[in-house]
């Protein structure tokens, strides 16, 4: 379920008291739409720079969310934004990160950010997965499987984002070539087999409107991808079709449907194929 939005303007003072330490008195402050997990999300300039701030009360239900992010972020070099400061204080938890510049990635078919979108993935899977504490993929997927042994397929010990919404890829044409994509939000960073980062991405390009057999032709771009059984990306698929259902069951917006209504259709194709 999506966490209400709130205004910067709404903290307690001493909290924004304590952001403005970091930045000096804040001159723009825009609230960013996208997201699900933050109360705070905004980008704010001050005569000394631009960041992009999220937060949570610290007695909200996800706050372990900004714990993740904060124990993450030091460790996501090239990948994501740099953390800059932390705030924790008047019952708040605020994360100013680096602002990056671009636009969300567009998934749709002949998009040209897709093979950006893969680089990325390729870069994400070569880096080292942090001694910090992560759910594991099998963990997270347990309820959902349709059958116990299927979790092993999961199992791994490689870093993971697992949210791969196209309003999480930022794509920045003026960076470097190979540097242009980079991941926000790893409040569900989680520890795995290295193709299912690639297989979380199948989802969303058929939500973007990809044939199924069009989405794994670019998941077939991430070289782990090749290292998974073809009952372990079946056994995948199945168990997002039954997660997208529960969500969607849980939260019916047009959203939720997309994506249970491209995670079944994957799965059908998968059984069929």
């Amino acid at each position: 379920m999506a966490t209400t939005r709130m205004g910067l303007d709404r903290l307690p003072s001493a909290a924004r008291t304590a952001v403005e330490a970091h930045t000096g008195p804040l001159l723009t402050v825009e609230e960013t739409p996208e997201g699900f997990n933050s109360e705070i999300a905004a980008r704010v300039t001050s005569a000394t720079g631009t960041w992009h701030i999220k937060g949570l009360r610290t007695d909200h239900p996800r706050a372990w969310t900004q714990h993740r992010e904060a124990a993450i972020a030091p460790l996501l070099t090239d990948l994501a934004p740099a953390l800059r400061w932390r705030v924790e204080t008047a019952g708040w938890d605020l994360l100013g990160f680096e602002a990056l510049d671009g636009h969300h990635a567009d998934y749709a078919p002949g998009s040209p950010d897709l093979p950006e979108v893969a680089t990325l993935l390729r870069r994400l899977g070569e880096t080292p997965c942090p001694g910090i504490e992560l759910r594991h993929a099998e963990q997270r997927l347990e309820h959902y499987a349709a059958h116990p042994d299927d979790l092993g397929y999961f199992t791994g010990p490689h870093l993971l984002h697992t949210d791969l919404n196209n309003a999480n890829v930022l794509v920045d044409a003026d960076a470097p070539e190979g540097y242009r994509a980079r991941l926000v939000d790893w409040a569900w960073a989680t520890r795995g087999a290295a193709w299912l980062d690639a297989g979380y991405w199948v989802i969303w390009l058929i939500a973007a409107g990809h044939t199924p057999a069009s989405a794994e032709h670019w998941a077939a771009e991430i070289p782990s991808w090749h290292t998974a059984p073809a009952e372990g990306i079946t056994a995948f698929a199945a168990a997002n079709a039954n997660l997208w259902s529960e969500i969607n069951t849980a939260d019916p917006a047009p959203w939720t449907l997309r994506l249970a209504t491209a995670a079944t259709t994957w799965h059908a194709h998968r059984r069929t194929g």
